[in-house]
């Protein structure tokens, strides 16, 4: 999966993806047809041309592209064409992971990024900075001086650099082996898979506690779940055999495989149950022993590998004492942020970043540490051999030589050992759906895991030193990039710049302090880097209280988080005001989703108060860039939220980040007042909104997406003034949006039919939930259908004066539109039912066929009751609506396929 991919090159959070960048960059540089009438006079020729540069941006973005010569050339000859063969640097004030920076040095242009947190710039330097230095040159390492038989003769790009990280990263853990490889014993292997000597691929272990039970006392593990494998057929758990001959009772462990099924866990959020006695205990009590400092561990099971496949056995006192032996000779003993979102193992005792790890994971990663400096020395050695000349100039001076290449490897040598030491601590649970360790940060915090599965360093398995190295080597292996990039350690407040086109993916208001969570890398990068980087890793830690997000927890109060974020936010945006060039605009990219409700009594556009919604951290991020001067001329509503993240899980994530298009507002820009903007936004949004609905944009996305064109109205004005002649703020102005964004949805109701309608308000006082039938009478007339209608319909049921909307699963499974007097309420309900739990997108795609005009009505439907979900608080009902209008390309092309097949399948037969 991360075969080649930069961004898999060291962990960073919420890193805009790669062919989004590179689509943003190469539609901020060339020309609308538009803007060249002398080339494209008319509307036709204009479209024309418009279409050739989206192909473009199409070929551009695909994977399989993103080192494609000719279409990468084709981009830049379009750049060029643009920019009058001066294109500008680019600039990333907060490049993060580094992902902007990269893919402006991909379209050739010159890079720039910047970031307060020292990780952060370190990434960023080991994608755009370093690999340049060292293009198109081959490997050192003495395997390709002596072995002339391999492939590959031309080394291009990065190329060369990656092979030395592979080969010097395979060094580096035979060198580890040496010395610690017997605390890491093999196991027997039962006959059924081959007999002899297994590798261990992992150690299960459990998290254990004195029973607060005077009367039993026992060690009771604290398990979320006893089993290990959850796959068809191929079922394992463990079974807890308590040994009550001993006082207190003694728990061990055996592995059962095949039928039967596992005990229940034995903690949750609430508290523990003692598996020896039955006793509850409360989750404070656990956090109580937890900070004595009387929390201990117990081995579950051995996974190991035999014939390709995984292999559990019971586990044994000799590996546990193997791993009880390991005794480190430093550990990273600073502390751990207390905040209490992000951090949650300080409550349980856990308050230093060496208690993260067992003891024989902190042999480990200090040895793989401390021999990054050793296999640094004889890269050195080795480059010096090969005859790379050699200044004695160091990689953070601006070297290019030996001594400076030997500094680069040592990094990436570093990055690995970081994916290590990310599988490599106790917070990892075994996977057992996939039967694999899953890794620290599947979440932007540092939760706490009771089970958790220590990873055998010398094996083959994902999070391996070796698969830890091979994903390093890989990413680097992608970079072909020659353009200058150049990365500096700075507060965004504070920029410092040539004039440039600047586009950046701002924090996020109070979302997350990545500093907190970069410092489980930066203590180890400190050891290991320290000397290459003295500047990056002159601290203790990252720091805080420079970093710019309006965290309650750091600033005392709502209050003064939201002061620093808002003040720190419009200098920078003033800053970058100054630096960006005026031909081309600043692009921002958001992903933050409007939460707060609140009443809005002095409104234009109902009679009454209403719940209106706005955001603080939307509403602080425009506040600033309003005040800069700029205004919004465009919204790219861009698909860049990972599928499949633990957050997404069953919960309404956005799946879009919302790019917003800027550019210095007209110091001629005229005033107007509120009346006049709400007409306005009344007369262009909707339209707006239709496109987006168009361009099929997530349900969880659309709210977001309308304030870029809602706020382009806004912005357009010098001021929008009051009824009082006082500003109309930026908060007042997102709550006007989103009002007309409800009337719009509103509107759409009037194309559905009347037993819809009816379906969609008694949804959303409801769900599917009973109700009076004197109520649902009463609004049957009101939108003049019968309850009887709606139960021969087949949405309802009506029993005992009580009324209910038939959930999906109650709904007929061989309905057939085209027989039944088909409702949009019911295409909407069947086709989401498909998706669920019939034949998937197929499924729906066969009774989208069937629907005709209805099917884009149901797809409008499901934007409308998202909606409702989404106001409701109902996140699992709102997941379903989203999902069946993110398939719905899918579904749409599955349902022409059909159509065009059944003119034949009738002729064959």
């Amino acid at each position: 999966m991360y075969r080649g991919n930069p961004s898999a090159i060291h962990k960073w959070w919420a890193q805009r993806p790669l062919a989004a960048c590179r689509a943003v960059l190469f539609a901020s540089l060339v020309d609308d047809p538009s803007s060249h009438t002398d080339k494209f006079p008319t509307e036709e020729s204009q479209k024309e041309e418009r279409e050739r540069l989206f192909k473009i941006i199409e070929e551009l973005v695909k994977w399989e592209n993103t080192n494609n010569e000719k279409v990468l050339n084709e981009a830049k000859a379009e750049i060029l064409q643009s920019t009058n063969n001066n294109p500008p640097p680019v600039l990333d004030p907060f490049c993060g992971g580094g992902s902007i920076p990269l893919e402006a040095q991909r379209l050739g242009l010159e890079a720039h990024g910047s970031d307060i947190n020292p990780v952060a710039v370190l990434i960023t330097k080991a994608l755009i900075e370093i690999p340049p230095k060292f293009a198109d040159q081959p490997p050192v390492n003495s395997r390709v001086r002596v072995n002339s038989s391999l492939p590959l003769q031309k080394w291009y790009g990065t190329q060369g650099l990656a092979e030395d990280v592979r080969y010097y990263g395979q060094l580096m853990r035979n060198l580890a082996f040496k010395q610690i490889g017997p605390l890491y014993p093999k196991v027997n292997l039962p006959k059924e898979y081959g007999g002899g000597e297994g590798m261990v691929i992992a150690w299960l272990w459990a998290r254990t506690l004195k029973c607060s039970n005077p009367v039993c006392g026992a060690q009771m593990p604290l398990m979320r779940s006893f089993a290990l494998s959850t796959k068809k057929n191929k079922e394992v758990w463990v079974e807890p055999i308590i040994e009550r001959s001993q006082h207190p009772a003694v728990v061990r462990f055996q592995v059962n495989t095949g039928k039967g099924k596992p005990p229940g866990g034995t903690v949750s959020r609430k508290g523990a149950t003692c598996i020896c006695c039955g006793t509850p205990v409360p989750l404070n009590h656990i956090r109580a022993e937890g900070q004595a400092g009387r929390m201990g561990a117990q081995l579950l099971a051995i996974v190991a590998e035999a014939q390709r496949q995984r292999v559990y056995l019971t586990a044994d006192e000799k590996h546990e004492g193997m791993a009880i032996k390991a005794q480190p000779k430093w550990k990273p003993e600073s502390e751990l942020s207390t905040h209490p979102q992000y951090m949650a193992t300080p409550r349980y005792g856990m308050t230093r970043y060496c208690d993260l790890f067992t003891s024989r994971q902190l042999l480990a990663l200090t040895t793989f540490n401390d021999l990054i400096s050793e296999v640094r020395e004889k890269v050195l050695v080795d480059a010096i051999a090969e005859g790379m000349p050699d200044n004695c100039l160091p990689l953070c001076e601006g070297g290019t030589g030996a001594t400076a290449y030997a500094d680069a490897v040592a990094i990436y040598l570093a990055f690995a050992v970081d994916k290590l030491a990310m599988y490599g601590c106790s917070l990892v649970p075994w996977y057992a759906k996939e039967d694999r360790p899953s890794m620290l940060f599947g979440r932007q915090a540092i939760s706490m895991v009771w089970d958790y599965a220590e990873v055998n360093p010398f094996s083959s398995i994902g999070g391996s030193a070796t698969k830890s190295v091979d994903i390093v080597a890989d990413s680097i292996a992608t970079i072909a990039n020659r353009s200058s990039g150049f990365v500096t350690h700075k507060d965004a407040t504070t920029l410092s710049a040539t004039p440039s086109l600047i586009s950046t993916d701002p924090p996020y208001y109070d979302n997350v302090p990545y500093a907190d969570l970069s410092d489980f890398f930066y203590v180890w990068l400190r050891q290991s880097l320290g000397s290459i980087y003295p500047d990056l890793f002159g601290t203790l830690l990252t720091p805080k209280s420079q970093e710019l997000v309006a965290d309650l927890y750091r600033h005392g109060s709502r209050k003064q988080a939201q002061k620093f974020f808002e003040e720190g936010l419009g200098k920078v945006f003033s800053l970058i005001r100054t630096l960006q060039l005026n031909d081309y605009p600043f692009t921002i990219y958001y992903a933050f989703k409007q939460t707060e409700n609140e009443k809005d009594k002095d409104n234009d556009m109902c009679k009454d108060s209403v719940l209106s919604t706005a955001s603080t951290g939307w509403e602080t991020m425009l506040e600033g860039l309003l005040n800069a001067g700029f205004t919004i001329t465009g919204t790219w509503p861009m698909r860049t939220e990972r599928s499949g993240r633990l957050r997404e899980s069953g919960s309404n994530a956005l799946a879009s980040s919302i790019v917003l298009v800027c550019r210095p507002r007209p110091e001629t820009a005229p005033s107007t007042t509120r009346r006049q903007f709400v007409n306005t936004l009344k007369r262009e949004l909707p339209d707006a909104l239709q496109k987006l609905q168009q361009g099929n944009i997530a349900p969880v996305d659309l709210a977001q997406a309308s304030i870029g064109p809602g706020m382009a109205i806004y912005s357009r004005y010098s001021r929008v003034l009051e009824s009082d002649g006082e500003r109309m703020l930026v908060r007042t102005a997102l709550q006007l949006i989103n009002q007309t964004l409800d009337e719009f949805f509103a509107e759409q109701e009037g194309e559905f039919d009347a037993e819809t309608c009816f379906a969609l308000i008694w949804y959303e006082q409801h769900t599917f939930n009973e109700g009076l039938f004197g109520d649902a009478e009463t609004l049957s007339k009101a939108k003049n259908t019968a309850v009887q209608g709606l139960v021969d319909a087949g949405i309802l049921t009506a029993k005992a004066g009580k009324v209910r909307l038939l959930r999906r699963d109650e709904l007929p499974k061989n309905w057939n539109p085209q027989i039944d007097n088909c409702l949009v309420w019911e295409a909407t309900q069947h086709m989401i039912r498909e998706l669920q739990d019939g034949a998937g997108n197929q499924g729906a795609a066969n009774l989208l066929s069937q629907l005709g005009t209805i099917g884009e009505a149901a797809r409008e439907l499901a934007y409308r009751l998202y909606n409702i979900c989404d106001r409701k608080g109902w996140a699992a009902e709102g997941v379903a609506y989203n999902s069946l209008v993110i398939s719905w390309p899918e579904i749409s092309r599955l349902a022409a396929e059909s159509k065009e097949s059944t003119p034949l399948q009738m002729a064959l037969l």
